[in-house]
């Protein structure tokens, strides 16, 4: 399976329209209709590619297959990390994408930026997802309770983390592409 990062087009705004407006694309994260105009807005400001937040495109043997993101996060007010988080259609998933695209962006992210830690949460029922997590190279660090509001009740989260100097998976045929973005939004020198 070929899969590949790249920056957000204007060609692929369809897909985060969709996640706006279908109840049950996205699984379990479903939070109620959003503004479908919203991410051509977004696409507009800063093409996903954000200080603190950022979107890439997963294609898998060139198809657009969901993406990625991260945002910035901090315990203390000094030290930062990012959250990462995917969104893949229902067809792409249990296909050995998601571990993949998640572990491309974090190796991506430990790269470019200089932040020692990258965590992801999911939930206690996607079994699907925290196997992923784990062929990514995260590790369960808990369960974190009663900390999002879904389906008219709070909800418990499991937090995996993977630290800088922790081993990386293997990714086999993969890659980020794209020219002219790095990972914090700012635009690279010609």
């Amino acid at each position: 399976m070929d899969v590949v990062l790249s920056p957000v087009t204007e060609d692929d705004l369809w897909l985060f329209q969709r996640f706006a407006v279908e109840p049950g694309l996205i699984g379990l994260d479903w939070g109620g209709f959003r503004d479908a105009q919203a991410p051509v807005r977004r696409f507009a400001e800063d093409g996903f590619l954000g200080k603190d937040d950022s979107r890439l495109i997963v294609r898998a043997n060139a198809e657009t297959a969901g993406f990625v993101m991260w945002r910035s996060g901090s315990f203390d007010h000094l030290t930062t990390y990012w959250e990462i988080g995917i969104a893949l259609l229902p067809e792409y998933r249990g296909r050995g994408i998601g571990w993949r695209a998640q572990a491309m962006l974090t190796a991506y992210l430990f790269e470019h930026t200089p932040v020692y830690r990258i965590q992801a949460a999911t939930h206690p029922e996607n079994l699907a997802e925290q196997k992923s997590l784990e062929k990514a190279g995260f590790r369960l660090e808990g369960v974190i309770r009663g900390s999002e509001f879904r389906a008219g009740q709070f909800r418990d989260a499991h937090l995996y983390s993977r630290l800088r100097d922790d081993p990386a998976p293997e990714l086999g045929n993969s890659s980020v592409t794209g020219t002219g973005f790095d990972p914090v939004g700012e635009p690279l020198a010609e």
